[in-house]
C-alpha cells in the first residue's frame, strides 16, 4: 500500500513540474530567471538607505583633541603689570603652549525639509529600480514565446515528415510487390525508397533540433516542457498600452517633482541646539588662566541658527536643469508609444495577413491531396512514371508544410501583440 501511494506521489510530482501551455511556461520562467531575486534588494536597499537618512534627526557628536604652539599669547600690558607687582600679585599670563580635548553635540531641531526629502528622493529611486526590473522581467516573455512557438513549429514539422514518411513507405512497399511480378523496374523501386531514406534523414535532423530547443526551453523555465500545447486563438486589437516600461517614465517624473522640492528646502534657515565641552588649557576665563596655568573643564550650550543664501546662486539653473530632464523622459515616453503603436499595427496586419493565407493554404491542401491520389491511380495503371508521383507527394507536403509555418506564426503574432498591449 505505501509502495503505491509513493508512486502516485511521486507520478504526481512529475506532473506538477512540467509545463505544456505557454502561459504555464511564461509563469515558471518569470519564477526562475535570476532577476527576481532583485526585487527583494531593491527593497533591502532603499529600506537601509532611507534609515540612514533619518539617523540625520539623532544628535551628532563630535571629539576632538589638539595642541599648539602659539607666537604670540594674550598678556597685561606692561603698565598693568607694574600695578601688580606693586599689589604683590604675580600674573604668570597665558603660556604659548595650549591643550585642549574636547567633545560637541549638535541636535537638528528644524532642516526646513531636507531630511524629508532626501528620504522621498530614495524611496521613490528605488520605486523606478523596481519598475526597471520589471521591465526587465516582461522582456521573459517575448524570450518564451519566441522559443515556444519555434518548438511548436518543430512539432508540426515533424509531424509532417511522418506523413511524408508514410506515404513514401506505402508507395514502395507497391514497387517492391510489383517488382517481384515484373511490373515495375528495380530503378523506380530504388528511387523511391532513396526519397523515404532522404526523409528519415530529415526527421532525425528535426528531432534533434527540436531536443536542443526542447532543453533550453526546460532551463529557461526552470521545469520541464516535453508536450508543448498549441495556444487558442486571439482576438486581440490595438489596445490602451500597458506596458511596464510606462511605470519607470511615470516615477522618473514623480523623482524630478520631489526634486524641485527639494531645492526649495535648501533655501529655508537651520534650527538646532548644541553642546561644547572641553578639558584643557586655557579655559573660557581667560583672566583666571592668567594667574593659574592649570587645565579646566570648560563648556557652551547654545541655539544655533544658519541660513545658506549660496543656494540662491544656483537655484535657476538646478530649475531649469530639471525642466529640462523632464522634457527627456517625456519625450522618450512619446517615442516609446509611438514604436509601440507602429509595432501593434503590423502585428495586426501580419495576424489578418496569416488569417488569409491560411483559407488559401487549405483550398490549396484539398487540391494537392486530390492529384496526389489520381497520380497514384495513375502509376497503379502505369500511366505516369514513378517522378511524377514523387513530384506530387512533395507538392502536397509543401502545400501542408506552408499551412502549418502560416498557422504558427499567425498565433505567435498573436502572443506577440498580446505581449505587445500587455495584456
Amino acid at each position: 500500500m505505501e509502495k503505491k501511494i509513493m508512486t502516485f506521489a511521486l507520478i504526481m510530482m512529475a506532473i506538477i513540474s512540467q509545463a505544456q501551455t505557454l502561459e504555464e511556461c511564461q509563469q515558471a520562467a518569470k519564477k526562475n530567471y535570476p532577476c527576481i531575486k532583485k526585487y527583494d534588494l531593491i527593497d533591502q536597499t532603499t529600506e537601509l538607505t532611507v534609515k540612514n537618512i533619518k539617523k540625520g534627526w539623532l544628535p551628532h557628536f563630535t571629539a576632538s583633541a589638539q595642541t599648539t604652539y602659539q607666537s604670540e599669547v594674550t598678556s597685561w600690558p606692561q603698565s598693568m603689570q607694574s600695578i601688580f607687582q606693586q599689589m604683590g600679585l604675580k600674573m604668570k599670563g597665558l603660556t604659548k603652549e595650549q591643550y585642549k580635548v574636547g567633545i560637541e553635540l549638535q541636535q537638528t531641531i528644524y532642516d526646513g525639509g531636507i531630511i524629508s526629502n532626501q528620504s522621498q528622493i530614495a524611496q521613490q529611486e528605488g520605486k523606478i529600480q523596481a519598475a526597471q526590473n520589471e521591465s526587465d522581467l516582461y522582456q521573459v516573455r517575448k524570450r518564451i514565446n519566441e522559443m515556444y512557438f519555434s518548438l511548436l513549429l518543430l512539432d508540426e514539422q515533424i509531424k509532417l515528415n511522418e506523413n511524408l514518411n508514410a506515404l513514401l513507405l506505402s508507395s514502395e512497399n507497391k514497387l517492391a510487390a510489383w517488382v517481384k511480378v515484373g511490373t515495375a523496374s528495380i530503378s523506380d523501386f530504388d528511387n523511391v525508397k532513396a526519397e523515404r531514406l532522404s526523409t528519415e534523414q530529415q526527421m532525425a535532423n528535426l528531432k534533434s533540433q527540436r531536443k536542443i530547443l526542447q532543453h533550453v526551453l526546460s532551463t529557461f523555465c526552470g521545469i520541464e516542457v516535453s508536450q508543448p500545447q498549441k495556444p487558442s486563438i486571439l482576438h486581440s486589437t490595438i489596445s490602451t498600452n500597458n506596458r511596464p516600461e510606462l511605470s519607470i517614465f511615470d516615477n522618473q517624473l514623480k523623482l524630478t517633482e520631489i526634486q524641485e522640492r527639494a531645492l526649495n528646502a535648501q533655501l529655508r534657515p537651520k534650527f538646532g541646539l548644541f553642546a561644547q565641552g572641553y578639558y584643557g588649557y586655557p579655559g573660557l576665563n581667560i583672566f583666571e588662566d592668567m594667574m593659574s596655568n592649570k587645565w579646566r573643564l570648560n563648556g557652551i550650550v547654545g541655539l544655533k541658527l544658519s541660513w545658506n543664501i549660496g543656494a540662491l546662486y544656483t537655484r535657476k539653473n538646478d530649475k531649469e536643469k530639471l525642466k529640462k530632464q523632464r522634457a527627456m523622459i517625456e519625450n522618450t515616453r512619446d517615442v516609446f508609444l509611438f514604436n509601440n503603436n507602429i509595432e501593434q499595427i503590423q502585428q495586426t496586419e501580419n495576424i489578418s495577413r496569416y488569417h488569409s493565407l491560411m483559407q488559401s493554404d487549405d483550398e490549396i491542401i484539398v487540391l494537392r491531396t486530390n492529384v496526389r491520389k489520381s497520380a497514384e491511380s495513375k502509376l497503379t495503371h502505369g500511366i505516369i512514371d514513378v517522378n511524377s508521383l514523387l513530384r506530387e507527394i512533395y507538392n502536397e507536403n509543401s502545400a501542408k508544410t506552408q499551412r502549418a509555418i502560416h498557422e504558427i506564426e499567425m498565433l505567435q503574432e498573436m502572443y506577440n501583440l498580446k505581449y505587445t498591449n500587455n495584456e
